[in-house]
């Protein structure tokens, strides 16, 4: 018999041990790196595409799961932050063209290259590939997820949890929680725990750093439907996601990451920086007009 919820799905003990990427080689640490860097192009494509914080949130939660259910040898990273925020924009209702997602992409991953900041006119073979991989990458995930898209974000359990512990009023601990929520979608704790878990956890943490005592009897996070162990995990994820220092260089694709393996991935990106930055040199020098004598 089908059973129907509107509770976010999570990963078994066997998915989280050994996702598909590990299990065609890649190593946790890249594969953290690679979440991570994912979920950070979709935050700041998100930022200038101005959409409401729902819908980066749940694309990046819809990005977390789906390499849970595949890997980014089959699947490639840049492909799936494409697709994940399309199809987040549609889920929320909030939609966006497919030439501005692209575009704005674009230029956001050439800037953390140091390329030129050149935007596609929407007719070229670029803009045509990226396009082709984000409406590829949609179909993947709604293929891969069963079409499954509803994510049940923790961000209201939060403010609704604060009240009844009356720390809304305290300067800081409402805001530093907020920014662990917004952290923790780096990992994948949102499809390791169910929302008033996570919003226990960033409470505890958050707590911690500004000193506050909570209530111990009953301990509180009893009345918020969490238990003790699963919160203080929220909150190691936390504290472990300021402690990584990420590779400045992730691949963007397949022939990237095979690049990253054989260890020549930073020096590919930094001869098509200066390959670009010479043509972009060259193109604005010949655009000059020659002055008058």
């Amino acid at each position: 018999m089908t059973r129907l919820s509107l509770r976010n799905p999570l990963l078994t003990p066997e998915q989280i041990a050994r996702s598909p990427s590990q299990r065609q080689g890649m190593s946790q640490e890249l594969e953290l790196d690679m979440r991570a860097y994912g979920c950070h192009l979709i935050e700041a494509a998100g930022i200038v595409l101005r959409v409401p914080q729902v819908v980066m949130a749940s694309a990046q939660v819809l990005f977390q799961r789906f390499y849970y259910l595949a890997s980014f040898q089959d699947f490639p990273l840049r492909g799936t932050v494409l697709g994940s925020l399309f199809l987040a924009c549609k889920v929320e209702e909030n939609p966006k063209s497919i030439r501005n997602i692209v575009n704005v992409l674009d230029i956001i991953i050439k800037r953390d290259r140091g390329f030129p900041e050149v935007v596609t006119d929407g007719y070229d073979a670029e803009f045509y590939d990226l396009k082709n991989e984000m409406v590829i990458a949609e179909m993947q995930i709604l293929r891969r997820l069963g079409f499954n898209v509803q994510v049940e974000l923790p961000y209201g359990l939060l403010v609704n949890y604060l009240r009844c512990l009356g720390l809304t009023g305290h300067p800081q601990l409402p805001q530093l929680s907020w920014n662990y929520l917004n952290d923790l979608l780096r990992t994948p704790v949102y499809v390791c725990f169910q929302p008033e878990t996570i919003a226990c956890g960033v409470i505890y943490l958050a707590a911690l750093k500004c000193g506050v005592t909570l209530p111990t009897s009953p301990p509180w996070w009893i009345i918020f439907d969490a238990n003790e162990e699963d919160i203080r995990q929220v909150a190691r994820a936390a504290v472990a996601l300021h402690q990584r220092s990420r590779l400045r260089i992730m691949p963007l694709d397949s022939d990237e990451l095979e690049m990253h393996r054989q260890g020549t991935l930073d020096a590919h990106v930094q001869a098509m920086r200066h390959t670009k930055l010479e043509t972009a040199n060259t193109g604005s020098k010949a655009a000059t007009p020659a002055s008058t004598i």
